[in-house]
């Protein structure tokens, strides 16, 4: 036990040690927003989702993973995996990448579109500060799930587990390049394989501000839903409320939630609470008036 603890935590280290070495640099050279410091705000509460997932989800996610391919293993016929097999590699590789973007465009929609999986979903797009680091803010429930879409392509067509992990290291690693605070000119290559400032467009405060693919652009050009202006959002984050600790993040999408109809009634009587009555009305200035009802927007 506390060997697997001193060796996962020497793994983490090692890893946030490459990342530095590997992203710092080029968020010097090419940076997004060219004030942001390196140990800019919520950058610790980062760092503990960066440790979470390295200590204790890690394997919680590969071990459903695992379950997942034993599943399909049993209900994907031999013989269509032997005919996948005869393709020669490079199609292999090509067809996997293709339907893994199509699910993870499609299954990423619906994040942003089903209430119950943006609960989970939304933890990630809490974060109102881009960089390296910030790409590992996740529900682990959220990573299951678009874990299981990259994955279900090569799963059902039998790839080998060796190569199976070897996809996810690569997706992992995209996935921190594409949050990192970089904007690298890559002119006409930005169609054909996503760049930090799209990515970074799907996380401004907007929740359906487009940019749902994950390695190439394509099938939001496809559907209608490449984004790319110029420039950088002004804002990123989420419009609504969201949990003051790491603990609070990972327990606040499991609880039960209020239906819209209890959350108007609440807001309307809060508000009524607020409102100055009549005779409070005639003895204040209309100055004061106003002042008073801005702080019940403002609150």
């Amino acid at each position: 036990m506390i060997t697997n603890l001193f060796a996962a935590s020497a793994s983490a280290l090692l890893s946030l040690l490459f990342l530095v070495l590997v992203f710092r640099p080029l968020e010097l050279a090419f940076p997004a927003q060219l004030k942001q410091r390196f140990l800019r705000p919520a950058w610790f509460l980062d760092l503990q989702f960066f440790l979470g997932q390295y200590l204790l989800w890690h394997g919680v996610v590969l071990w459903v993973l695992m379950r997942f391919g034993h599943w399909l293993d049993a209900i994907v016929p031999l013989h269509f995996r032997q005919g996948v097999a005869a393709q020669p590699w490079w199609l292999q590789v090509v067809v996997v990448i293709v339907m893994s973007d199509f699910l993870v465009y499609w299954g990423h929609r619906l994040q942003h579109r089903v209430g119950f999986l943006w609960r989970f979903h939304s933890v990630h797009h809490s974060a109102e500060h881009l960089d390296w680091l910030a790409a590992h803010r996740e529900h682990p429930l959220d990573t299951i799930y678009t874990m299981s879409l990259i994955n279900l392509p090569a799963f059902a067509l039998g790839f080998p587990l060796e190569t199976i992990l070897g996809f996810i290291t690569f997706r992992g690693i995209w996935a921190i390049y594409i949050h990192s605070n970089v904007r690298v000119p890559t002119g006409p290559m930005r169609i054909l394989f996503g760049a930090p400032e799209l990515h970074h467009w799907h996380h401004d405060s907007a929740r359906d501000a487009g940019n749902y693919a994950n390695i190439s652009p394509l099938m939001d050009i496809l559907f209608g839903t490449y984004h790319c202006p110029d420039h950088e959002p002004e804002r990123l984050g989420i419009n609504e409320p969201v949990a003051g600790s790491y603990l609070g993040y990972m327990i606040r999408p499991l609880l039960p939630r209020r239906n819209p109809r209890q959350q108007t009634s609440a807001s309307l009587q809060s508000e009524r609470r607020h409102q100055p009555m009549a005779a409070d009305v005639e003895e204040l200035g209309s100055g004061e008036v106003l002042h008073g009802v801005s702080l019940v927007y403002e609150s």
